[in-house]
């Protein structure tokens, strides 16, 4: 048998085809190239889950059911889309690779249909609203699909090791928050300024309007700057396997092979959870910060201060903790301080022992359990993604097929599940509570404001231990990791010495 070196962080899973030139070496440059794509994800994400219900339902009059349920219906067209673009960037042949010609291509198409999102036209009634909003929330979720999937899975194609993953992925969350985080800033500090009738500033449907251009053009840059950042590596990325005609069943089987195993499956659960629990804090915390805490859009900015903070923490922070307690067990901890820390502040205001409005002692706790919060946020989620990508490997060892594109259609529908079923969740509890439609700061009822904040926490609370419990389950470690990676060159050096007979 021939002899086989571990040393590649690039070694191909399939070995059809030419093989990849020597993989250059990766530096901190080629994990901001990596990373900064995620720019336009975070601002889709974070304007979905914070600005557009409040858009639609206060400034625009549409019920924050119908909202719900409009951005549910584009949630849905996703589960069916995403795993067809995941399943053609893992085949598709060309000399910019397989991921790159679905990244430049969606970047435009992206900017457009974000921009429209945010400017709908003069006259729609509640029916065309709705239908108009159903549409555009469809086109820019099936658009940052063909975006996002090739370009997260570049990380297979990156980056062998088990740590060195986690660093990459570190990158990946901090600029996709600094991308939604500086958006919201934009928001909320520039655009939603305050007037007579509008203390809050969630009333100005311009100010919506302006925000959605320079988002828009933000996200084209960043898809631009990371495609191109990245595709210095594309001749040591592994070959696409060889040209076959299409058989749908055969298609289908090959899918559920890849999909259906232990590991994937307890990953997309707790993924899920874990992302619809975030979509939904998300969704309301325009609500609490603007009627709850009655917070201005200044003072919004301000708490993103420390956000941008935790940022940056968690960017060391999760590799480090990656690689001293494994993956797993790290996720597990951060879970299970995600349930303690996320309700602090709304139970500490319903026992009484909050600080009152408009106090400096509440905003200076408000600023420290944001940097808390945001920081477990973001070290979990470079965790789960960097978990992902591992299972690609223990995909690999069973199927022999590389299916990084396929696998990672999950994790970003799973992703995406943060903005869908968080703002649906969110249009439910709103409903719920009886929320008023186009209400002003400082005159939502007591009673209203006290339910939102026991039924959000209890609801968050509900859906993080279900993430948990899926985390505990996960097989993969460090060790069946690097034991998947070794039977991966095992079969690539038998497929080499068939190869090789005369």
């Amino acid at each position: 048998m021939a002899t086989v070196s571990m040393e590649s962080e690039t070694a191909p899973l399939e070995g059809t085809g030419p093989m990849p030139a020597a993989p250059k070496e990766k530096t901190v440059v080629d994990r901001i190239f990596y990373g900064i794509g995620s720019i336009a994800f975070g601002v889709k994400d974070t304007g979905f889950t914070v600005l557009l219900m409040i858009f639609y339902n206060q400034a625009l009059g549409l019920p924050a059911a119908t909202v719900g349920f409009a951005i549910m219906i584009a949630l849905v067209v996703d589960a069916v889309a995403d795993p067809f673009i995941g399943r053609m960037s893992d085949g598709v042949r060309s000399r910019w690779g397989r991921r790159h010609p679905f990244m430049l291509g969606a970047a435009l198409p992206i900017a457009i249909s974000y921009y429209f999102l945010w400017n709908p036209p003069e006259g729609l009634g509640p029916d065309g609203l709705f239908w108009y909003l159903t549409w555009l929330a469809i086109l820019i979720r099936v658009f940052i699909s063909v975006y996002e999937i090739p370009s997260s899975a570049l990380v297979v194609d990156l980056v062998r090791d088990y740590d060195k993953r986690t660093a990459f992925m570190s990158w990946r969350w901090f600029f996709g928050y600094v991308g939604g985080l500086g958006s919201n800033i934009l928001a909320f500090s520039y655009f939603l300024r305050p007037g007579p009738d509008d203390p809050g500033g969630q009333l100005n449907v311009q100010g919506y309007a302006d925000y959605g251009l320079v988002a828009s053009l933000i996200m084209l840059a960043a898809i631009v700057i990371s495609s191109l950042g990245t595709a210095r590596h594309i001749p040591s990325f592994a070959p696409p396997p060889p040209r076959r005609p299409f058989v749908l069943a055969q298609s289908a089987r090959e899918v559920w092979d890849t999909l259906v195993n232990k590991p994937f499956l307890l990953l997309a659960v707790g993924t899920f959870f874990a992302s619809a629990s975030a979509g939904v804090v998300a969704a309301t915390l325009t609500y609490f910060r603007i009627y709850f805490w009655e917070l201005t859009g200044d003072q919004i900015s301000g708490l993103m201060i420390g956000y941008f903070a935790a940022l940056v923490t968690a960017l060391f922070f999760a590799p480090w903790l990656g690689a001293k307690l494994g993956k797993k067990r790290a996720a597990i901890m951060l879970s299970i301080a995600a349930i303690i820390c996320s309700p602090i502040m709304y139970f500490s205001r319903l026992l009484g022992i909050a600080p009152e409005n408009g106090t400096q002692m509440l905003y200076v706790a408000l600023f420290v359990m944001g940097f808390i919060n945001t920081t477990i946020a973001v070290s979990a989620g470079t965790m789960g993604s960097s978990m992902f990508a591992d299972v690609v490997e223990y995909a690999a060892v069973r199927t022999g097929r590389d299916s990084a594109g396929l696998i990672f259609s999950a994790n970003a529908f799973l992703l995406k599940a943060m903005s869908g079923v968080g703002v649906f969740g969110a249009g439910l509890i709103l409903s719920f509570v009886a929320f008023p439609e186009s209400a002003k700061q400082g005159e939502v009822p007591a009673d209203v404001l006290t339910m939102l904040a026991l039924t959000e926490p209890a609801v968050i609370m509900a859906l993080q231990i279900c993430g948990l419990l899926a985390i505990i389950a996960f097989p993969i470690n460090r060790e069946v990791h690097e034991a998947n990676l070794r039977k991966i060159a095992m079969q690539q050096a038998d497929e080499s010495e068939i190869a090789s007979d005369p």
